[in-house]
């Protein structure tokens, strides 16, 4: 990744994980490495005293070697992070929450937008509610009927910028 990228990844992860613990209702923890960014995450119990995380990261970044590769953030709830320690767990915790995965996919300007949405998915995920949440900001392709059976979302210009760099790199090893 360029440098570039690597501090707008490392910004919208700390004001996004700001905002997240600042808009649940439950206490959030943001935590990870001072030196190095990338290994925040922000974390929190559930009411069944399991550990929920969620990480952002660069699903695709343009760097030296591929310039033209599409900026696409993923945001991955209770999944990608790796085995995160028993110290961040706390005595009450029943360990990490397995039950619930989720990743969304989106470009670097949608992210903060989508924040709303994710508080009130996790929170409709965390107390089993049925109903569906708010409507997400950007249109969205879902791998599930509804956002609430879903364990994955793209959104449609993250999906476009994606397929589109796919597309030409197909048509490059062609020619």
């Amino acid at each position: 990744m360029t440098p570039d990228t690597i501090r707008t990844i490392a910004n919208l992860r700390r004001e996004f994980y700001t905002q997240f613990a600042a808009e649940m209702a439950i206490p959030v923890k943001v935590s990870g490495s001072s030196y190095n960014s990338s290994a925040l995450i922000a974390s929190w119990l559930d009411d069944n005293q399991h550990l929920n995380y969620v990480n952002i990261y660069a699903y695709t970044a343009p760097d030296d070697l591929q310039s033209q590769s599409p900026f696409v953030i993923r945001l991955a709830i209770n999944k990608g992070a790796g085995d995160l320690s028993t110290a961040r767990k706390g005595l009450s915790c029943r360990g990490l929450n397995k039950k619930w995965a989720f990743e969304l996919t989106v470009l670097p300007e949608e992210i903060l937008e989508f924040l709303p949405w994710l508080v009130s998915l996790v929170e409709s995920k965390t107390k089993n509610l049925l109903s569906s949440t708010d409507s997400p900001p950007y249109p969205v392709t879902l791998n599930a009927s509804t956002v609430l059976a879903a364990t994955a979302a793209w959104t449609q210009n993250a999906k476009q910028a994606t397929d589109s760099a796919r597309s030409a790199k197909r048509s490059m090893v062609l020619f």
